[in-house]
């Protein structure tokens, strides 16, 4: 017992040590805010304990000189008088508030019974300022951006305004210039299917395959229409080139397996070696078990038929009426049924035999439906085509 408790306390002195050790080497590379979180951590509890006394100095340490870094920064990039750089002003602000406002539930702390000091300013006034500067300079550089027909620019200005609206809600007209740049900043692609197999596809897969609501994908600037509007200017074209069908012919496949299983059969008595029926110590008569060896023939058939479709996805730019790219698919489907019928016993058959003699022969599916249910691993192809493209 005296060595699991010497144990016990010597693991809680290397853990102790540890995280001394980390705070530390955080302080000492210049990390000081995961300092301070460190060292956080390990003042939530018993923060006035003696072991914890390292912690409420090294907090202090790191406390003070990550504000003296980001007051120094501030200091240097108002000197540089450059608006690109309000929107770092104001996250410095905004950090030597949070840091102020994480230690302060931990306080006081009070080290060999003195409470140790710690400075705390109003930045308030300072965090204002900063983001008016910044939403003012953002907005104008969103403007600017939205001026041109690019839309790479015009999505970079939809970016700009998201983060005004995150610092600044409802400044000015932003929101109504996010709109504006999300509606001008998407790409509009033209989708159609060239069927090139001289086969029939089935409609309803032509029209699952061009109904893009259920492809469960999130295009924020994207939109694929199979209905080309005329009001629209599209930006690209994706072409689905069905290039070849292939389905085999209908199979049936057929084996016989041999089961054989020795099985308790009801019960006999036991004999000695007279012929008389055994007494168990009470005189009664002694019952055994009958083993019995049964057997059965399995006849296994197997239905099978299958379809592929091969194709190709082909992305043109409509403004230069050039291809960007274009993705081979490969799909297929398989059809299998698998039954059986036995002649024997049927207690020599396996619990998987079982389920077999209880499945029925089906009618094979035909070739329309066949292509069709192709159509569920093309769908998914062509879904992890699009997101691979538009990424």
């Amino acid at each position: 017992m005296k060595r699991l408790l010497l144990l016990s306390v010597l693991l809680s002195v290397l853990v102790s040590c540890s995280g001394r050790k980390q705070v530390e080497k955080a302080i000492n590379t210049g990390n000081y805010n995961q300092a301070i979180y460190d060292a956080l951590k390990k003042l939530e509890t018993n923060k006035n304990s003696k072991r914890k006394q390292d912690y409420a100095l090294m907090l202090q340490d790191a406390y003070y000189k990550a504000n003296e870094r980001d007051l120094n920064n501030i200091k240097h990039l108002k000197k540089d008088n450059n608006p690109e750089l309000y929107t770092n002003i104001y996250e410095l602000y905004l950090a030597l508030n949070a840091r102020q406002e994480a230690v302060k539930p931990v306080l006081p702390l009070v080290v060999d019974g003195k409470t140790i000091n710690f400075k705390f300013n109003d930045y308030t006034n300072d965090i204002i300022e900063a983001r008016e500067f910044a939403s003012d300079y953002l907005y104008e550089k969103g403007l600017a951006l939205l001026e041109t027909e690019d839309k790479y620019n015009i999505r970079e200005a939809y970016s700009i305004y998201q983060y005004i609206e995150k610092i600044n809600p409802n400044y000015e007209d932003t929101r109504a210039l996010m709109q504006e740049a999300h509606e001008r900043g998407i790409h509009y692609v033209i989708v159609t299917i060239q069927n090139q197999t001289n086969q029939v596809i089935p409609k309803r897969l032509e029209n699952e395959l061009l109904n893009f609501d259920t492809y469960g994908l999130d295009q924020f600037w994207t939109a694929y229409h199979a209905n080309p509007s005329h009001e629209i200017d599209y930006d690209f074209a994706m072409q689905l080139q069905l290039k070849r069908i292939n389905i085999t012919p209908e199979k049936i496949t057929e084996r016989q397996l041999l089961r054989e299983k020795q099985i308790v059969d009801g019960w006999k008595y036991q004999l000695d070696s007279n012929g008389n029926v055994m007494k168990d110590s009470l005189g009664n008569d002694i019952k055994v078990d009958k083993i019995v060896t049964v057997k059965a023939r399995l006849f296994e058939v197997l239905q099978r038929k299958s379809s592929q479709v091969v194709a190709n996805v082909v992305y043109t730019d409509l403004k230069n009426n050039t291809t960007l790219d274009a993705f081979p698919i490969d799909s297929g489907f398989v059809f299998e049924n698998l039954f059986a019928t036995f002649r024997g016993d049927k207690r020599a058959l396996t619990r998987e035999d079982l389920d077999l003699v209880n499945n029925r022969r089906v009618p094979f599916p035909s070739n329309e439906q066949m292509v069709y249910d192709t159509g569920e691993d093309l769908k998914l192809q062509l879904k992890n085509i699009i997101s691979d493209f538009n990424n």
